[in-house]
């Protein structure tokens, strides 16, 4: 299937290489709404426009589907409507070496990095990343927009609820509840459940409350919670 990239960011070329790596589907190029990056490449691949190219993208190029590379997990899931609402197919990537269990469940817009790990019995919501190295233990529940970074590792029975962050190197112990777009920091520890919203820092994880605190909590972070401007405008 000949297919686009939203967004031609680091975690855009990042997918371009999951892609190219699998070897299932042909990229023909990214859009993004930065209007500098428009008709440069990326890696080989033309940045076209931004999403109102995409009529022309399918009439000219053939292109039926799309995958979503954006770091934000909220835009990344409106994104992932509008592609829909526009026709094109979502697609996912899913590097080679990552290693999946046969018996786990994979949505749509999924991105399965480089050496991750994905036990028996997992279901992994739509618009997903599974960073490079991460693992999700035997049953866990993965939520629709949900980034488990680097390195996270994810024991068993363990819910992450939709548009939740589980930063770099951070370890959540069995069968514990990580509410919806709460934020996990880079090697935190947790060993408790996570209210929804809520942003845990820290070994044991320990829930940061003021504004001030939360802040700072950038600096624990792989990828900001918040888009770029350029990323929230792609098709405006």
């Amino acid at each position: 299937m000949k297919c686009i990239i939203v967004g031609c960011g680091g975690h855009g070329r990042v997918v371009l290489d999951v892609v190219l790596a699998a070897g299932e589907h042909e990229i023909v190029g990214f859009i993004d709404s930065n209007a500098r990056m428009h008709g440069r490449r990326v890696d080989g691949r033309e940045v076209f426009g931004d999403m109102r190219v995409v009529d022309r993208l399918k009439r000219d190029l053939g292109v039926e589907g799309a995958i979503v590379a954006i770091g934000d997990n909220g835009v990344r899931r409106s994104f992932a409507d509008a592609c829909e609402l526009a026709g094109l197919t979502l697609i996912n990537a899913i590097h080679p070496s990552a290693n999946i269990a046969r018996n786990a469940s994979i949505g749509r817009n999924v991105v399965v990095a480089a050496g991750a790990l994905v036990c028996a019995h997992c279901q992994i919501g739509d618009s997903a990343i599974l960073n490079t190295g991460c693992i999700v233990d035997h049953e866990s529940m993965i939520g629709t927009g949900v980034h488990i970074c680097p390195g996270a590792r994810l024991a068993g029975r363990v819910t992450v609820e939709a548009g939740s962050f589980v930063g770099i190197g951070a370890t959540i112990i069995q069968s514990l509840h990580i509410g919806y777009e709460a934020t996990i920091g880079a090697g935190a520890v947790v060993t408790r459940h996570v209210d929804a919203m809520a942003t845990v820092v820290g070994v044991p994880a320990r829930e940061i409350k003021s504004i001030a605190a939360e802040d700072e909590a950038a600096a624990w972070q792989a990828i900001t919670a918040r888009p770029s401007s350029a990323v929230a405008r792609i098709g405006s």
